[in-house]
């Protein structure tokens, strides 16, 4: 075999392995960085609201829930739906 196609034959056989490498380790940090399920935050079935509370955004956490309203405010809230905590949102002095 001429020595540029044995040098060609070298780079494959390298270029194959690091590909094969690449893949297994794309499966393995997969595998091993997704949650497994059951692991993520469960909503409430009801929240208890406060009157004229209107929601624009939700986030939840694991064992809270988070709603921010359209007056400014954030409301907390337990996994069981139950109010916990209002936190007033004030725009920054100028």
């Amino acid at each position: 075999m001429p020595p540029a196609l044995q040098w060609l034959k070298w780079l494959v056989m390298t270029l194959t392995l690091s590909l094969i490498g690449g893949v297994i380790t794309v499966v393995w940090l997969l595998v091993t960085r997704l949650p497994m399920p059951g692991a993520h935050p469960v909503a409430p079935a009801s929240l208890d609201m406060p009157a004229g509370a209107t929601p624009s955004a939700v986030t939840l956490g694991t064992g809270w829930v988070a709603v921010v309203t359209t007056d400014k405010r954030i409301l907390i809230f337990g996994a069981d739906g139950k109010f916990w905590q209002e936190i007033a949102i004030k725009p920054p002095a100028n």
